[in-house]
């Protein structure tokens, strides 16, 4: 079947493949490392975390004063993949009227556990909260969205919503 030459090419260029990675893993070894080449010639200062000032407290309600519900609708697109406001419910129910009503209260909508397990209505200040980081707010709920940061595009969209009423 092979011959001893043939054999002999294909032992050789196994062993070089072999050596050329054992070599090149001891030259990573040895270029990256610092611990074998002495003492660092100078070292950066980095800011911990515990030097952190704390976040400053934002007046959600003067935001939802000054909110704009043509900024908000343009930040519903984000939403509108999976949220309606027609009355019609999608992957998420439909949030016409979302402003006020019950949380978890649409009939015939299947929420998950992270949401029917909140009581109270979706006042502005709860919906901003849950706004922030959906997954924090009410652990175990199935939405995938990571949230909005700024706190302007909360209440623009939340006034949005407002205005579109039940």
């Amino acid at each position: 079947m092979f011959d001893t030459m043939t054999l002999t090419k294909i032992a050789g260029g196994l062993f070089g493949a072999w050596l050329i990675l054992l070599l090149g893993k001891w030259a990573g070894e040895e270029i990256y490392h610092a611990e074998a080449h002495g003492e660092q010639s100078y070292v950066i200062e980095v800011a911990s975390a515990e030097t952190e000032e704390p976040e400053e407290e934002i007046d959600f309600a003067a935001l939802m004063e000054a909110a704009d519900p043509g900024k908000g609708e343009s930040v519903f697109r984000k939403c509108s993949a999976c949220h309606k406001v027609d009355g019609t419910d999608a992957v998420g129910p439909h949030l016409n009227g979302v402003v006020g009503r019950d949380i978890a209260s649409v009939d015939g909508f299947s929420y998950s556990g992270g949401l029917s397990d909140k009581e109270g209505a979706w006042e502005p200040e709860k919906l901003s909260a849950f706004l922030t980081d959906p997954k924090g707010w009410a652990p175990g709920t199935t939405m995938g969205f990571a949230g909005l940061n700024k706190p302007e595009d909360r209440a623009n969209v939340i006034a949005y919503l407002d205005s579109l009423g039940g």
